[in-house]
């Protein structure tokens, strides 16, 4: 074989590093990877879609989503809301009687819809990092509001959910791998976020984890009564007035 012949490959190689390097270096790149161990920490995909059913309170607000069945269930005081997700249809109640003006009950609708996708966002985020539409960028090691190292990931949004002007930064804690705080943006282009909160207290719920604790310096906020119940009756979804907490 001729040196040539035999530099050929080496030479191959060495123009393929800089590509090699330009990738594993790649700000995208890099948070995809970050966002796929946070995902595996959290209990994984296979966890995730195992997971049917989950209940929480956010705000003085009951919620029942079944996840599979598309079904959400929704309640605050007397007011009670059960809807499918994908089509909006459902059913509003009021002090235990169904709701029966249509333009008031389609606009109780379309607001337990919104509930349905700001307040579940607020319990399962982790997990939402790979959906279509969603673009991660990884933007460097910062500490949190409680001295921890964390990478840090900025998220925005192509055309999905109802806020897709909004954006948010993910301290993702070093030792541990999982969002230890957030901070929200009203709008992608804001210099300073509208909050900045703890993302902790994670505890097993079922095949996943889940954090409870959403507090700040300025303001304690827990949301509560968390549950991943492998089974929940039919007439959770039926019933016209609130139920105990599951």
């Amino acid at each position: 074989m001729s040196l040539k012949n035999l530099l050929k490959p080496l030479l191959l190689c060495l123009l393929a590093l800089p590509l090699l390097f330009a990738c594993a270096q790649d700000p995208g790149n890099k948070a995809k990877a970050i966002a796929q161990e946070v995902m595996k920490n959290m209990g994984g995909e296979k966890g995730w879609n195992d997971t049917r059913y989950l209940a929480w309170t956010f705000r003085d607000q009951y919620q029942v989503w079944d996840k599979q069945q598309n079904r959400f269930r929704w309640e605050q005081d007397s007011l009670v809301a059960i809807i499918n997700t994908e089509t909006k249809d459902g059913k509003v109640y009021v002090d235990g009687k169904e709701l029966q003006d249509p333009e008031e009950k389609r606009e109780l609708l379309e607001r337990a819809h919104a509930l349905w996708i700001n307040n579940s966002y607020w319990l399962v985020m982790p997990f939402k990092l790979q959906d279509p539409g969603v673009h991660l960028v990884y933007v460097g090691e910062d500490k949190t509001m409680d001295g921890a190292q964390a990478h840090v990931l900025e998220m925005t949004f192509e055309e999905v959910g109802l806020t897709p002007q909004n954006k948010y930064k993910l301290w993702v804690d070093e030792e541990q791998g999982l969002i230890t705080q957030w901070a929200y943006f009203k709008n992608n282009g804001d210099a300073e976020p509208g909050f900045t909160r703890r993302w902790g207290n994670y505890k097993d719920f079922g095949s996943i984890k889940l954090a409870s604790d959403r507090s700040n310096p300025e303001s304690d906020f827990v949301i509560s009564h968390i549950a991943a119940p492998a089974q929940v009756p039919d007439k959770v979804f039926n019933s016209p007035r609130p139920i105990e907490k599951l």
